[in-house]
């Protein structure tokens, strides 16, 4: 039964017991064995035909050998001697050499069978490659090359791979027996199969054996090579990381693999890009395992439990590969896998009208790139021409496809959009497989049998053009392509189009006399270059054009004539491209000839001098002296360039500097081009040196405001071109202070090497004035200046100290603290203005301000710090607490006097906090508070509304945070019976503090204070030590009867519970 599928072809053969049925086309050729036979050596376990197909070697259950005629069936060998007896044959395996086989037991041990025939008697020899003692050995692989590679180097020396329970082993059977590499496995799961698998691969252009091998979820690579001496090396290759465990790992080809997991899904990986291709689930097979075999249970079952434990997924006899084909032993049927070769892979998507993807799959196969390919043989370009006569079968297909499948009907986008989606793809693969015969006659004829469809075609050949892919085009279908962008006034496309077509396929006459007419000058001047290898007529057409409107003061964005002469003068074409090598003399000749002269052709009275020139110059003046620079390079140094040379620039002066019509700029720029060529070693032009007196003062005029910055810019660049050889420098100096030049005052100071009056220079540019710190620091601490020039540039710095810190106070503090960190008190003395003086210190001082200076390095006497708040207090009253909070280098003495000085109660309380005096600042806290108090008594006595108490609230607030941080130095008592005096009548307070004047409130009006009680909260461990009632006749610490601290404690207990004090 044949059964094709989208997954392959699956084959079935039926297998009975004892029996071995051997079958080609599905017809039974052999039958092998018989019951008896059956009976006695047990089930069939391992299989193994020779090269040639002639011989079979078949290993049994019970041990046993036999060796089979495949042309007679006539058994040729029965072996019973070759292995210990009582153990299973696992694997039996020919080499290449017919007379030479490798079989493996259930007692992990390795034979070599070796077959000879003596006086016509068939003998066979067998010989311990590796004992099961040492580490039972369940998987075997001889290397097996195709005949192509039977010469291979390798090839003699009968390798022979090995996988026991804990490693891999690779050994030569010839000439004579050695090992050649051990490679341990390390910790792995004890129940997964070790897997072998040999194939010759391409590395680097050499072919050589590639050895797989896996065990559990990793695959790793050996490539072995054979070296000049005769050696083997064994190199690792990338190892392949799975997600699954493997009991098979089968070559389908040297890229392509197919691996099958303990789950039996089959998964085709490419092994370089290491890329799953596909997953096929094969548990419908039900695939047989070889389980028995490695318990020996027809033997009795004398295995090692580790042995067996690895046989409960093997299934080494149950699948063999040929041929690129697969074959698996079910329990039913046998069944073939195999990869679709690349022309079925192509015909299958075209069963399913997947034309595109049948496009670009083949063009994968063109370009070698598909993988797990099948079928496509031969050299690079054999195999290319086979595809590519597939590919264009398709091709036709879908043109005869997308022609049939047009809507007849509908609007005529929907047709667009539906040639849109396919013509393209026809474009494409023509031009890949550089088919363009096809494309522009059979494919062309065949689309145009639809408008629409000739249109799009057309259209797809833009960008193919614009990107040079496709440079020649037949005529028709170049006039074609024209004529249908005409009719869609796509005229700036035509235009590309041309200047990118080999000039073969164009019409001359018809493309300039369109180009004329449409004003496509770029086209026009490509056309008169590459057709008829003229230059001069057509940038003499086009001045004509160009020359009024610029004259006229008028901008160009598209200056054909200007682009086309400094293109010449380069040696390029226009617009793109090159002049033929033997062209460009000449062509640079004619243009110099036609840009020097002194009227056009048709020249009217009152057109002015060098009328080409001239426009250039207007155009864009910078650009066209460029061009002339790079062409005076290009120059030989003979008689006639020279006279070429100082010919354009005695025009050049003339027009320029003899015309008011150019700017500043212009005329800077000419002069910058000249210095320039004067600075040249080899120069010989020469220049009267007083043209470079006229253009300094007309640079530097000082009648003139305007363009300031792009004349003193243009003069800059003058000098640094070399022309300040051009110039006395006393008077260019003067001349620059005078136009405030300021730039060009510095340029010549650093020549000079007085940089202190670069200091002066930078102060006066208010473009760059904040520049003069960087370039201060600059001098004095880079390496490179003398130690006068330092000091010259310090002094500079120290007499304009005033000015720097009005211009950057911070940065001017920045500066002082690195380099004049000893002379502080002399910057200080300098800063008369006690504003300036206290924006300083605070950059100085004050670490918030974000500089960076080290307090330490710096080590300011106190008196700097106190002089600083001293100034903080005038000019800044409210941040003086905070600024002391953060200073350190000052006596509290000097500044409680100071703060006194100007009435700061709160900062000399705080200073007081700091310096221990508790009681003294709680006094002027205390004092602070009456004062706020009789202010609101004296405001309420004179308004009806309630006055603010947001002072008094920040004050007790204060002064209550006052006791709290100090609560263990102070008398409770009288803190107590002070607060409490203080918030019963203002003007009831303790003998000691300040007392106050009884204000008479009058009755209609009662103010209520209103302070936050949960400050008060912080005075509950206070009052929980003093007692509620006590007698009055007993006097406490301090003088104070206990009648008072009662009083006091009422008064703060009533704003503990929420009660106003009246």
């Amino acid at each position: 039964q044949e059964d094709e599928t989208d997954d392959g072809l699956f084959k079935e053969i039926q297998i009975s017991y004892g029996f071995f049925a051997l079958s080609l086309n599905q017809a039974l050729r052999l039958c092998l064995g018989s019951t008896s036979v059956g009976g006695q050596y047990g089930a069939i376990s391992a299989l193994s035909i020779n090269n040639d197909c002639s011989r079979l070697l078949c290993g049994f259950a019970k041990g046993q050998i036999t060796m089979w005629d495949l042309a007679s069936g006539k058994l040729l060998r029965s072996i019973t001697d070759a292995h210990p007896p009582g153990t299973a044959i696992l694997h039996i395996k020919f080499t290449d050499d017919p007379t030479l086989a490798i079989c493996n037991d259930s007692g992990g041990s390795v034979f070599e069978l070796t077959f000879k025939r003596v006086m016509g008697v068939r003998t066979c020899e067998s010989r311990c490659l590796f004992s099961g003692s040492k580490g039972e050995v369940c998987c075997i692989e001889p290397l097996h090359s195709k005949p192509e590679l039977k010469d291979h180097p390798i090839t003699q020396f009968s390798l022979l791979a090995m996988a026991s329970l804990t490693k891999i082993l690779v050994i030569g059977l010839k000439p004579s027996l050695k090992v050649w590499m051990t490679f341990p496995y390390g910790r792995m799961d004890p129940s997964s199969v070790p897997l072998l698998a040999w194939h010759f691969v391409a590395v680097q252009n050499y072919v050589n054996p590639m050895l797989a091998f896996c065990r559990g979820d990793v695959v790793h690579f050996l490539l072995v090579k054979r070296d000049e001496s005769g050696a083997i090396h064994v190199t690792k290759q990338k190892h392949l990381h799975l997600y699954y465990d493997l009991i098979n790992f089968t070559w389908i080809n040297s890229r392509t693999v197919v691996l099958l997991d303990s789950v039996e899904k089959l998964h085709v990986i490419d092994r370089q890009t290491q890329e799953e291709l596909e997953t096929v689930e094969i548990s419908e097979v039900q695939l047989v395992y070889n389980s028995s075999h490695f318990k020996s249970l027809a033997t009795g079952g004398n295995v090692s439990q580790a042995l067996a434990l690895v046989g409960e997924k093997a299934c080494y006899q149950s699948i063999s590969s040929y041929g690129g084909q697969i074959f698996y032993l079910g329990t039913k049927s046998v069944y073939v896998m195999m990869l679709r070769s690349w022309r079925e892979r192509v015909d299958h998507l075209l069963k399913q009208d997947c034309l595109t993807e049948a496009l670009a799959l083949a063009w994968s196969f063109h370009e070698g790139k598909a993988k797990a390919v099948v079928g496509l043989s031969g050299d690079a370009s054999k195999r290319k021409a086979i595809v590519a006569d597939r590919m264009v079968e398709i091709l036709f297909h879908y043109a005869d496809r997308a022609l049939k499948k047009c809507p007849d009907q509908g609007k005529i986008q929907v047709m667009e959009q539906h040639f849109q989606d396919m013509v393209p793809v026809i474009v494409d693969y023509c031009l890949l497989l550089q088919r363009k015969d096809l494309l522009f006659s059979q494919m062309y004829d065949k689309l145009s049998e639809n408008s629409v469809a000739k249109g799009v075609f057309l259209e797809c050949l833009e960008p193919y053009i614009l990107s040079d892919k496709l440079v020649g085009i037949t005529p028709q279908v170049m006039k074609d392509l024209i004529v249908h962008f005409q009719d869609k006034k796509l005229m700036e496309n035509v235009e590309a189009l041309i200047v990118h077509m080999d000039i073969t396929s164009l019409d001359i006459q018809q493309v300039v006399l369109m180009c004329w007419e449409n004003r496509l000058y770029d086209a026009m001047i490509y056309v008169y270059n590459r057709g008829m290898n003229e230059f001069i007529s057509p940038m003499e057409k086009l001045f004509r054009v160009i020359a009024p409107p610029l004259n006229a003061g008028r901008t160009l964005t598209d200056p054909f004539s200007f682009f086309s002469s400094s293109c010449c003068l380069a040696g390029r074409a226009y617009p793109l491209g090159d002049i033929p090598e033997d062209l460009v003399p000449l062509v640079k000749n004619q243009v110099f000839e036609f840009l020097i002269r002194l009227h056009s052709a048709e020249a009217s009275p009152e057109e002015e001098i060098y009328p080409y020139i001239r426009t250039l110059l207007h155009f864009d003046t910078r650009e066209f002296l460029n061009v002339l620079a790079l062409t005076f390079e290009d120059f030989k140094n003979d008689k006639q360039a020279v006279e070429y040379q100082q010919r354009i620039v005695d025009i050049l002066l003339k027009v320029m500097v003899e015309n008011s019509d150019f700017t500043p700029s212009q005329v800077g720029c000419l002069f910058t081009f000249l210095a320039r060529q004067l600075a040249k070693p080899d120069n010989t032009l020469f220049v009267n040196r007083t043209l470079f007196d006229q253009v300094l003062e007309f640079l530097c005029s000082p009648d003139d405001d305007s363009r300031h910055s792009e004349r003193q810019q243009v003069l800059l660049e003058l000098l640094q071109a070399g022309g300040i050889v051009q110039f006395e420098e006393s008077r260019l100096i003067r001349m620059a202070e005078k136009a405030e030049f300021y730039q060009i005052c510095e340029f010549m100071y650093e020549r000079e090497h007085q940089y202190d009056k670069i200091i002066d220079c930078y102060l006066r540019d208010p473009l760059r004035e904040e520049e003069v710190f960087n370039y201060i620091h600059n001098i004095l601490s880079i390496p490179g200046h003398s130690a006068e020039e330092k000091q010259s540039v310090w002094q500079k710095a120290m007499d304009h100290i005033e000015e720097l810190v009005s211009l950057k106070p911070c940065k001017a503090a920045e500066l002082v603290a690195t380099h004049f960190s000893g002379h502080i008190e002399t910057v200080i003395k300098k800063l008369q203005n006690q504003v300036l003086l206290f924006k300083f210190l605070r950059s100085l001082l004050d670490p918030r301000e974000g500089i960076h200076i080290n307090q330490e390095l710096l080590q300011i006497s106190p008196s700097i710090t106190e002089q600083f708040i001293e100034l903080l207090c005038q000019f800044n009253p409210t941040q003086v607490i905070e600024t002391l909070q953060v200073l350190e280098c000052y006596r509290l003495e000097e500044t409680i006097q100071i703060t006194q000085k100007y009435q700061l109660h709160e900062v000399t309380a705080y200073l007081l906090e700091k310096k221990g005096d508790i009681h003294g600042a709680f006094l002027i806290m205390l004092e602070r508070l009456q004062s706020k108090l009789r202010e609101i008594t004296h405001q309420g006595e004179n308004t009806k509304e309630d006055p603010s108490l947001k002072d008094v609230e920040d004050t007790m607030v204060e002064t209550i945070a006052l006791c709290q941080r100090n609560s263990h130095n102070l008398n409770q008592q009288q803190l107590i019976v002070n607060l409490g005096c203080t918030l019963e009548s203002p003007g009831e307070l303790h003998p000691r503090s300040i007392k106050l004047k009884s204000l008479a409130m009058r009755p209609s009006h009662h103010h209520v204070l209103k302070l936050p009680s949960c400050s008060f909260k912080r005075l509950e461990p206070m009052l929980s030590q003093i007692p509620d009632s006590t007698k009055e006749e007993n006097k406490t610490e301090g003088g104070i009867t206990e009648q008072q601290v009662q009083v006091g404690v009422t008064a703060v207990k009533q704003k503990l519970r929420g009660q106003d004090v009246i």
